[in-house]
């Protein structure tokens, strides 16, 4: 038994000589044979089977074997619902601890989905539907541990200012949540296919700095909106643009406003605004501001209720249907004739859903300390969102206000948004009665108290003092939900990120590099001035990760310019050219389509007929592979090299060594 591990391993030191003699050559073939890369569709299946069976080659396994498969299969279900894991190790402290959080959040959850129901143009009802179905679900399913689900304020804003242009939410209210529903539906759809398929780069198109201006755009646009309960108008308008709003409430203001409804909107937006600052100033009175809204609520009934104020013109919200979530599958309108304008609706909803809600996620997640697996949080969103729709749910996401109260109330797990649900569904059932007297005011105070949080005035001057380009990106979203519509802002800012897209990628271009002193590191010549060049070589590096039809002719220029322009004399006094020969680092390029292939081919050909070579470094698997079938290789005579340093080497010789 010993003399084959002798032979074994007596083999390996010459093995590697041999490799070293072979050197730059076997190295290079490395580069020139690699095998055939993964096609689109093999890709895409992976990306599913993970993401619906993260154990699949475990549970094929274990079939091919005959082994027990019980293992397997609760590792996919624990993988689907992560609270089989953490369940596990669910402590008495732990559940004391998130009951309290789930109280707090129920207290602070209860008046704001009242409030964003009525934001969304929906019966009350609908805003404490959608606190119940939606959190529950996502407790199961989610990874995050702090993060509150229920209605918000942009989304509701961003249903109701689209969806009243097909439908007329006065005229015609159960046409108009039937659509609300409809959309929320195709919401769910739209986040868990994102999920599955992995296609969360899409909503990385809402940039955050975009994201920023849409949301201190929509803010502004919610507080004007929230004039007209807080001044008690009857008539208001359905546009969301700043000068409509201001006009309105001008127009209105001067004839229909109730002056008792003013003082009592504005006495608890004060009180709850002050609650905020205090419970900022003290940590220990964190439940101050968590209660506020749900205390305002309380005593703004009982004085409407003792004083008969609603006798004197102060809007009360009147009736709300109790009763747990009525199943509303019967409401879904899948052949309404604007359907795939509904459609429309629900992917941009989805989107700016989903990227509040992974933002929220991920900066608590960031502070607590662990990883939050976005791909899972979609579809967990998008779960929630589908079984929300036909339980007469609108769509619901995390809210950065709730769940900053639900981490300072000191939650430990997603349990608290299942308290949280549970404590809606006992309002539902036994205590909508007690809202009857609610006066309009408060809930337009209580939506105003919540906006600050959604200006971040300090983020927007950081993005200012960075990057200009994402700056305009804010700016234009800004713009364009305060003086146009919802839409056009986000619009304004998804034009604004293409465009910067295409700048980047057009101008990255290429970059002339140098070795540094002391090192095998070859750098930028303008970043480090002490980089040495090799002359009759230049080395350049191709920045941009697609050379594309957008790009392409626009390095091939560049690259002739720097190539053909420098000559010196020699020493009969004859000009002559600097560079025998162009190294062209491809190692930052992730990918080239037919134009890019077509400028490297034009490129070749215009150097060698200036009597200059082409060599090509290190260029990833999909590339080389184009390369090689477009039979670019072979036109250059197979001078790829795997190091910069090797390519550098070998032109140095009196004749550039070729594969």
């Amino acid at each position: 038994m010993a003399a084959p591990l002798a032979t074994e391993t007596t083999s390996v030191p010459q093995e590697m000589v041999d490799l070293e003699q072979n050197g730059q050559a076997e190295r290079a073939r490395w580069v020139l044979n690699p095998p055939e890369p993964p096609s689109f569709w093999f890709e895409l299946v992976g990306s599913v089977r993970d993401a619906l069976l993260p154990d699949g080659s475990e549970l094929l396994r274990s079939f091919k074997n005959g082994e027990h498969v019980f293992k397997p299969f609760v590792s996919v279900l624990q993988a689907i619902f992560p609270i089989l894991v953490w369940s596990r190790n669910y402590k008495a402290t732990k559940f004391k601890n998130d009951v309290l959080a789930g109280l707090t959040l129920a207290s602070l959850c209860i008046p704001q989905g009242i409030g964003y129901a009525t934001l969304a143009k929906l019966d009350p009802q609908y805003g404490l539907y959608t606190s119940v179905i939606p959190p529950l679900i996502y407790a199961m399913m989610g990874t995050s541990r702090e993060i509150a689900i229920g209605p918000v304020a942009v989304v509701s804003l961003l249903l109701s200012s689209m969806i009243q242009k097909i439908e007329d939410p006065v005229s015609n209210p159960i046409a108009y949540r039937n659509l609300v529903l409809t959309a929320t539906f195709f919401a769910g759809i739209f986040q868990a296919t994102f999920g599955i398929f992995r296609l969360g780069f899409l909503v990385d198109f809402l940039s955050h700095s975009a994201i920023v201006g849409f949301m201190a755009g929509a803010a502004i646009v919610i507080g004007l909106q929230q004039l007209k309960g807080l001044l008690g108008i009857s008539h208001f308008t359905n546009k969301t643009d700043i000068i409509s709003v201001l006009k309105a409430t001008c127009i209105s203001a001067n004839h229909s406003w109730n002056p008792l409804t003013f003082i009592l909107g504005c006495s608890f937006l004060t009180f709850i605004l002050t609650a905020r600052y205090l419970g900022r100033k003290n940590k220990k009175l964190f439940w101050l501001p968590a209660i506020a809204p749900l205390v305002s609520v309380i005593l703004s009934t009982l004085i409407v209720y003792l004083t008969r104020a609603d006798k004197h013109g102060v809007n009360i919200i009147k009736h709300i249907k109790g009763g747990l979530n009525p199943s509303s599958i019967h409401h879904l309108q899948f052949t309404h004739p604007h359907i795939g304008q509904i459609a429309k609706i629900a992917l941009i909803v989805a989107a700016v859903a989903l990227t509040e809600a992974i933002a929220v996620g991920r900066s608590f997640a960031a502070v607590k300390g662990y990883q939050l697996d976005g791909n899972k949080e979609m579809v967990a969103m998008g779960v929630m969102n589908i079984f929300g729709s036909i339980s007469s749910c609108y769509v619901a996401t995390g809210s950065f206000s709730r769940s900053a109260v639900n981490i300072s109330a000191g939650c430990e797990t997603a349990v608290s948004n299942i308290v949280m649900a549970i404590t809606v569904m006992i309002c539902l059932e036994f205590m909508t009665r007690l809202l009857y007297f609610t006066p309009v005011a408060i809930l337009a105070s209580i939506i105003l108290s919540a906006l600050p949080g959604l200006i971040d005035v300090h983020e927007i001057c950081n993005i200012w003092k960075v990057d200009k380009l994402d700056f305009l990106a804010c700016v234009g979203a800004f713009l364009g939900v305060l003086f146009a519509s919802v839409e056009i802002g986000l619009l304004a800012a998804v034009a604004i990120s293409f465009m910067k897209i295409i700048i980047i990628s057009v101008g990255a271009g290429t970059e002339i590099v140098g070795r540094i002193p002391g090192t095998e590191v070859f750098g930028d010549v303008d970043q480090y001035p002490m980089a040495i060049k090799t002359p009759p070589v230049l080395i350049i590096r191709v920045k941009s990760g697609f050379l594309c039809f957008a790009n392409a002719n626009f390095v091939k220029q560049k690259i002739m310019k720097w190539a053909t322009m420098e000559e010196e004399d020699d020493t009969k006094g004859n000009r002559k050219r600097t560079f025998q020969l162009v190294i062209l680092d491809m190692s930052n390029l992730t990918n080239i389509d037919i134009a890019g292939i077509a400028s490297l081919k034009e490129l070749h050909k215009n150097l060698i007929s200036n009597g200059i070579e082409l060599a090509i470094i290190n260029p990833k698997w999909q590339v080389i592979q184009k390369l090689i079938l477009s039979n670019f290789v072979s036109k250059i005579g197979g001078k790829i090299f795997l190091t910069v340093g090797e390519a550098v080497d070998a032109c140095l010789h009196p004749k550039i060594t070729a594969i």
